[in-house]
């Protein structure tokens, strides 16, 4: 039995949509923030997958291109989360809506 690319597609499906329901369902910064980055490693399987498929380097490429942007959405948001925590001294999103302290 050979792995074609429905099982890569069906497994990306699968854990972009924990990532999706974890977003939608949890409440802690945290949490969402891996379940971000939950979606965007579904989304790079999907690309790897697709290119390898076809081969070429096309799907690499933009795995690459989403890699840096996680990378740079990792720092902005781990700052953001810290600074929440500081102002608020919780991790809950729902308190995040509020400027005012």
């Amino acid at each position: 039995m050979t792995i074609g690319l429905e099982h890569y597609l069906i497994l990306s499906a699968v854990l972009f949509s924990i990532g999706a329901l974890g977003v939608l369902v949890r409440r802690n910064a945290l949490v969402v923030f891996m379940c971000v980055e939950l979606m965007l490693n579904a989304v790079n399987l999907t690309f790897v997958a697709f290119s390898r498929f076809r081969g070429d380097l096309d799907g690499h490429v933009m795995a690459f291109f989403v890699m840096a942007v996680a990378a740079a959405e990792a720092a902005v948001g781990l700052a953001i989360i810290l600074a929440l925590f500081r102002s608020r001294k919780t991790l809950n999103v729902d308190e995040a809506d509020l400027m005012r302290h």
